[in-house]
């Protein structure tokens, strides 16, 4: 019979997953974009005016709600790989890649098209990201897969309201 090897290891041996420079960096531009569509998403929701009110407002709600959960999905992962997340309204407004908001009062169809735009660059920052963060850690890299998805579907069925046939 062949000699059984010990593999055990000692408290010393183990330790968590930590995320690189480059995977903290990429989760972090992730995490300022989510938090800058979270924001506009609630300025477009406070003026938007004209037909099909009510939904459109209820729409952005939905935006908003998933771009918070989101970007609290994102920091929190960033905290479980010992990185240090960065929301402060300096950092999001100095580092987003989402163009800035137009102020005031939006008829709903331009509204359509403003935040559309805005959950699309958002998704560009995820896929311009995605595969780096996949080589170092596709359970993250998991997260971005399901992020993507709801915020196509989220486009989808915004951009639809202004779509003729």
């Amino acid at each position: 019979m062949g000699t059984a090897t010990n593999a055990r290891k000692t408290a010393a041996e183990i330790s968590g997953f930590q995320a690189s420079p480059q995977l903290s960096a990429a989760l972090q531009r992730v995490l300022v974009d989510l938090i800058e569509l979270h924001l506009q998403g609630k300025q477009a929701h406070w003026n938007v005016v004209g037909t099909n009110f009510r939904d459109l407002h209820l729409q952005l709600d939905e935006v908003v709600d998933f771009a918070r959960e989101a970007s609290d999905t994102i920091a929190e992962r960033m905290r479980a790989l010992d990185a240090v997340p960065d929301g402060r309204s300096d950092t999001v407004a100095g580092n987003t890649s989402l163009p800035e908001f137009p102020a005031y009062e939006h008829a709903t169809a331009d509204v359509v098209d403003l935040i559309t735009a805005r959950i699309y660059a958002v998704v560009d920052t995820l896929r311009a990201v995605h595969d780096a963060v996949d080589d170092e850690d596709p359970s993250t890299a998991d997260i971005l897969h399901q992020l993507i998805d709801g915020l196509e579907k989220l486009a989808w069925l915004i951009k639809s309201e202004n779509r003729k046939v």
